[in-house]
Parts: C-alpha cells; sequence; structure tokens
C-alpha cells in the first residue's frame, strides 16, 4: 500500500470517527418506547441508553400485588433498553457500513 493510499484511508476513518461522534451527540435526543402489560406500563429510553420516561397505568397497581408491578416495570425497561441499543446499532451501522470497529479509540460497538 503505497503513502498516499494510506493518507487517503486515515482521512477516511477521521472522517468516520467525526460522523460518529456527531451520531452520539444525535442518539442522546432520540428515543424510543417500549410497553409491557398490554401497554399499562409504559417505558421511554433514549440512545444513550437512558430511561427518561416510565409511565404505569394507575388502575394496575395493586398494594397487594407489587411483585406484578415490579415485573411489568421490569419488562418494559429490558424492551426499552433492547429497542435503543437495537436503533443505536442501526444507525452506527449506516456510518461504518457494518464493519465492527470496538477495538479502534473513539468508536464504540
Amino acid at each position: 500500500m503505497g503513502f498516499g493510499n494510506m493518507g487517503k484511508m486515515m482521512q477516511q476513518i477521521q472522517q468516520m470517527q467525526k460522523d460518529m461522534e456527531d451520531l452520539q451527540d444525535s442518539l442522546d435526543q432520540k428515543t424510543v418506547e417500549a410497553q409491557a402489560g398490554g401497554g399499562v406500563v409504559r417505558v421511554v429510553c433514549n440512545g444513550a441508553l437512558e430511561v427518561v420516561d416510565i409511565e404505569v397505568d394507575p388502575d394496575v397497581v395493586d398494594p397487594d400485588d407489587i411483585d406484578m408491578l415490579r415485573d411489568l416495570i421490569i419488562a418494559a425497561v429490558n424492551q426499552g433498553l433492547r429497542s435503543a441499543r437495537d436503533m443505536v446499532s442501526s444507525e452506527m451501522e449506516k456510518i461504518t457500513g457494518g464493519l465492527n470497529l470496538p477495538n479502534i479509540p473513539g468508536f464504540t460497538s
């Protein structure tokens, strides 16, 4: 590989890194929603893999069955985080073209 090709490749990598940093910033603003129990528990997660909202239908709050409510919340949160990870992977794939770049500084897998 000549030095010209190496320089061009380095420029492409630097551009990809900048694009991924920009994407990471925009993903913090994108959200996904997940539900459990037929929609009685709703969770919203962002691209930073954070839970940003939880809504619980008051009709499912039974003081004698807190375990069921906890299970519904856990199910909705887990589904929301899975959906957020899928969204992040999909957006990253658009930039990397499907390359797996976990060991390059600045790139997150």
